[in-house]
């Protein structure tokens, strides 16, 4: 379990995240975004927030909130925004909790959701595809992008007296690298898309993918083992997928799940999904949201069976309920890379998250209740 297929697929996506940026797809995706978005610090904040948020479901939420940043912080230094203010803190926390947010949309958002969905599937065999996930999931991450970054701005009002600059800077015409790259990427994503008619596993396509690029020349092995991040790829999500796997094995998850489950007997789906939803959602403050997935899943899909409730239910609950990591700043990585440029203070996002979350979670329970029920899931 160690090496497990899931953690193949999410150093495939991490490659082809290395790809893009190498080509220059990202910078042109962050150039586009920032074009639309005008010299209103609200409608540009708006805009690039929630525009790279829902790209993040299927660019990663990490990489999504560096391009942002990249992009945001000249103009916010040639305004005269200074840190720590509310202008500032209002624009560089949007971004990585609308990402976060955003992330949770396909199975290439975050090592969470394709953890919820391998762990799904090892337990009790019912299988979650890539398109299943976005069928279920996106509508959550369309609602809750757009929902963060009206917190942050009802937390922390920005000035209106700041313009940004017109961003007018023009990358020219696609180059053959940049065209290549997206062929072989999005080749990639078709065959995961498809994983129903050619039977093939994540793994083995996105590896055929990374196979492509190197071939190709957009990538080269040193690119790959510079800039891919092995001890997270392989610590986090591989260690993760192991220690959850033996607490199943070992009749862990077993007793814990009947040692909680007397405090939502006979209360259905809505209280078992509402109390893991919220669950997950705080101890993903403490962990990565993939251990935080890892761990909590083998405990409540034998709760849901007890319950009677689907266990998809579950998977798709604590794949997505993980994704609010906005307490602390280590609770996921766009919150660190945003701490980074020390435009906002730790409590800064503590203050956000603490009013964020709940409203999130409810967005959350309402899509699964509506939209779910709509499915025939629930």
């Amino acid at each position: 379990p160690y090496m497990h297929p899931v953690v193949v697929f999410i150093i495939c996506c991490l490659i082809m995240a290395i790809a893009a940026d190498k080509a220059g797809l990202t910078k042109r995706l962050g150039y586009f975004v920032a074009k639309k978005a005008g010299s209103s610090v609200i409608r540009f904040t708006f805009i690039i927030s929630v525009g790279l948020g829902i790209s993040s479901a299927f660019l990663h939420d990490a990489a999504a909130c560096a391009i942002g940043l990249v992009t945001m912080l000249p103009l916010m230094r040639a305004a005269g925004i200074e840190p720590n203010t509310r202008t500032a803190k209002f624009m560089t926390l949007s971004l990585p909790f609308a990402c976060s947010c955003g992330g949770m949309g396909s199975l290439v958002g975050g090592g969470r959701n394709m953890v919820a969905a391998a762990f799904l599937e090892e337990l009790t065999g019912l299988e979650i595809t890539f398109f299943d996930w976005i069928l279920y999931a996106m509508p959550a991450a369309i609602l809750t992008a757009p929902a963060a970054v009206g917190m942050m701005y009802l937390i922390f009002r920005p000035d209106p007296k700041y313009k940004l600059p017109r961003f007018d800077e023009s990358l020219g015409a696609w180059t053959a690298l940049e065209k290549r790259t997206l062929l072989i990427i999005g080749g990639t994503f078709t065959l995961w898309l498809t994983k129903g008619m050619h039977g093939l596993d994540y793994s083995v396509t996105g590896m055929l993918g990374v196979a492509a690029l190197v071939l190709f020349g957009v990538l080269r092995w040193d690119d790959i083992h510079e800039d891919l991040e092995w001890g997270t790829a392989l610590f986090i999500f591989g260690g993760g997928i192991a220690l959850g796997l033996a607490m199943d094995s070992s009749g862990a998850a077993a007793y814990f799940a009947n040692l909680f489950f007397p405090l939502v007997q006979g209360g259905g789906w809505l209280l078992l999904f509402v109390g893991v939803a919220i669950f997950g959602a705080l101890v993903t403050n403490a962990m990565a949201n993939v251990a935080a997935a890892a761990m909590i899943l083998p405990i409540v899909i034998p709760m849901a069976q007890l319950e009677g409730v689907d266990p998809t239910v579950m998977a798709l609950c604590l794949g997505m309920g993980t994704s609010f990591a906005m307490l602390l700043v280590i609770g996921c990585p766009p919150n660190a890379i945003a701490y980074s440029y020390r435009y906002f203070k730790a409590t800064d996002l503590t203050k956000a998250g603490i009013f964020t979350m709940p409203v999130l979670i409810a967005i959350l329970v309402l899509v699964a209740a509506v939209w779910w029920n709509i499915l025939g899931l629930v």
